[in-house]
């Protein structure tokens, strides 16, 4: 093969322009033992290719993920959480306690009680109705100013 060839095609090699035909043509060039000495360097390049085209891969893959007896675990244990949650509720029921809840026997004595409940809420209420008014002011100066 020509020198000028050779090097055009090496050219087109590098640039990734060369057809499967071209590259057939550089293997066999660089096989054979008539290699101009300053293209030498890229003999190992093309035969690397084909030392390569033999070596088998010889490891063997594992055919199931790793992540299922991770996740199988998870379900063992949340499994044992929910059964000692219901042995714990069906064992230690909570008893009912008696407390006074505030109720009263005078209905005096509950209608004040709740004027009093319902003024301490109503304060609050009105708390929240002044910061009510400041967003009112503030979508109005907004929709002036952004008309």
């Amino acid at each position: 093969m020509e020198l000028k060839l050779v090097e055009q095609l090496l050219e087109k090699y590098f640039q990734g322009e060369t057809t499967i035909a071209e590259e057939k043509q550089l293997k066999a060039y660089f096989s054979s033992n008539d290699v101009v000495p300053h293209l030498v360097k890229y003999q190992s390049l093309f035969g690397y290719f084909e030392t390569q085209k033999g070596t088998q891969f010889e490891q063997k893959l594992p055919l199931q993920p790793r992540k299922q007896s991770t996740v199988k675990w998870i379900g063992i244990a949340a499994s044992f959480v929910v059964l000692f949650g219901l042995a714990t509720f069906y064992f230690y029921p909570s008893e009912p306690k008696h407390e006074d809840l505030g109720t009263y026997d005078n209905p005096e004595e509950a209608f004040a009680a709740t004027q009093k409940a319902l003024l301490m809420v109503s304060e609050q209420v009105n708390i929240g109705m002044e910061s009510v008014v400041y967003l009112e002011e503030y979508e109005k100066t907004k929709k002036t100013i952004f008309k």
